[in-house]
């Protein structure tokens, strides 16, 4: 019915429903004592209405009922907005796990969005039906944002750090993609479109002509940059191990402790001296004006893919040490 309005665009996420039952009940909500109050507004100025300008109306002292009443209905209905609000909020905020992980960096004026495999996209991300789909996204100049109105879904891509979100398909087809935060002269322009395929068909796509994955592409970085150099894998270098490190938790210099996740990467490798961890001297150099944030986010995921090596690695010499033993 309402599939040709923009204010109206469809349900293609399982989230989607949820949002727009919460946002259709705050409308009910408020246009029920808005035309209530506007109603009796009316009714007592008919009823009340005199041409006797020297009469005065009636004290009223007052109806303890009444008050209470008008207190404790609207914080009922508050309490039913903030706990569904936040149910819905949390739902949003924690992608399930095995989501399909995807890179994006907004900049005037289009999106770019990186597949770990190696695919590259501009202005149009192709995804699964039926899979969670977990978008890891920034800004390379000014603030954005990322909207997906069919997905009923929406970050801000904010220069210097990283948001998410993410997002499971119900329905295969093409939808908008938008960016909700003026940026510039050419704002209306940033506009692209996702594309929902069948998983199989997706897989085709994702197989095509690719020149090595994000992982590759970052290891390749990681040598270029001679990270390698300081960060060997032993421990024994200027800088810590990178490999398992993932997930973890370091201890810094000043006695804190930071989880080593895609936020902090980024922070280390664009401003290292910010946060040290302990036992290690403020060598590495800022790499900020230098690497991309593509090329960041293949750092990033030339990292993860350690603590994959190694989880592997060590799962293979106990797999060889078992068929020694046998």
């Amino acid at each position: 019915m309402f599939s040709g309005i923009p204010l109206f665009p469809e349900q293609a996420s399982t989230v989607a429903a949820d949002v727009d039952a919460l946002y259709l009940f705050i409308v009910a909500v408020t246009a029920f004592f808005g035309i209530l109050v506007t109603i009796v507004v009316l009714y007592f100025a008919v009823k009340y209405k005199t041409d006797d300008p020297h009469k005065v109306g009636e004290h009223i002292h007052g109806s303890i009922p009444l008050e209470l009443a008008w207190s404790i209905i609207p914080f009922l209905i508050t309490i039913v907005i903030f706990v569904w609000s936040a149910d819905i909020f949390f739902h949003i905020q924690r992608p399930p796990d095995q989501t399909l992980e995807i890179y994006a960096t907004g900049k005037q004026w289009m999106w770019k969005f990186q597949h770990l495999n190696g695919q590259a996209e501009i202005n149009e991300l192709h995804v699964p039906v039926g899979r969670p789909v977990r978008i890891t996204f920034t800004s390379e100049d000014v603030l954005h944002s990322l909207s997906l109105p069919a997905f009923r879904v929406k970050a801000d891509a904010i220069p210097g750090r990283y948001s998410t979100l993410w997002f499971e398909a119900t329905d295969v087809g093409e939808y908008h993609v938008f960016c909700a935060e003026y940026c510039g002269t050419k704002h209306s322009g940033m506009i692209g479109r996702v594309v929902v395929m069948e998983p199989t068909a997706y897989q085709a796509w994702l197989s095509g002509t690719i020149e090595g994955t994000m992982a590759d592409r970052g290891a390749q970085l990681f040598s270029d940059l001679a990270c390698n150099t300081c960060h060997l894998e032993d421990g024994r270098g200027r800088g810590p191990s990178l490999v398992d490190r993932f997930g973890a938790t370091e201890v810094m210099a000043d006695g804190g402790s930071v989880v080593v996740d895609e936020r902090y990467l980024r922070e280390s490798i664009l401003t290292p001296q910010a946060r040290l961890v302990n036992g290690y001297q403020p060598l590495m150099p800022t790499f900020q004006g230098i690497v991309s944030e593509e090329s960041v986010m293949a750092i990033i995921e030339y990292v993860k893919s350690l603590e994959t090596a190694a989880v592997v690695a060590t799962e293979s010499g106990h797999e060889a040490a078992e068929t020694a033993g046998h």
